[in-house]
């Protein structure tokens, strides 16, 4: 039934991830399907580019990176079966391109439960809910 399921994760929230991480995992074993992990980061304002290092954007990005993979490296899954990538940007709008340039059958992603910060600022989530090509499934992280 699903044949490619897109796991999106925030590196910063481990026990979300973690959560994500097993749903999606037992949903690939259930179906035999292909994982991808994928992270997005916010762009770094170009203001704030004569404050850095000069590499300071590869330092960044192999960081991330081997966090991914360690991530990807827990999963009881073949290594080719398990895929990782790293995005730069606005994180739905990312999500929503890469599920559908990878062909995802299933988003998997974790969220909070909403909170009135959620309501006023709004939830990557919600948006990726809303306007995904492919069927979403929603795996709730602890409350704030």
């Amino acid at each position: 039934m699903y044949r490619k399921i897109l796991l999106p994760i925030d590196i910063t929230e481990p026990e979300m991830t973690d959560r994500a991480v097993s749903v999606a995992q037992e949903l690939a074993k259930a179906f035999d399907s292909d994982m991808r992990i994928v992270n997005v980061q916010s762009l770094l304002p170009i203001s704030f580019l004569d404050y850095v290092p000069e590499n300071f954007t590869v330092q960044v990005r192999c960081g991330l990176e081997k966090e991914i993979a360690a991530v990807a490296a827990k999963i009881d899954r073949a290594p080719e079966r398990v895929s990782t990538t790293l995005l730069f940007g606005p994180v739905y709008q990312k999500v929503l391109a890469e599920a559908e340039e990878w062909g995802a059958d299933l988003i998997v992603l974790c969220s909070h439960r909403p909170g009135m910060d959620r309501f006023l600022i709004g939830s990557n989530a919600t948006t990726i809910v809303n306007h995904a090509q492919c069927s979403v499934l929603v795996v709730r992280g602890k409350a704030p």
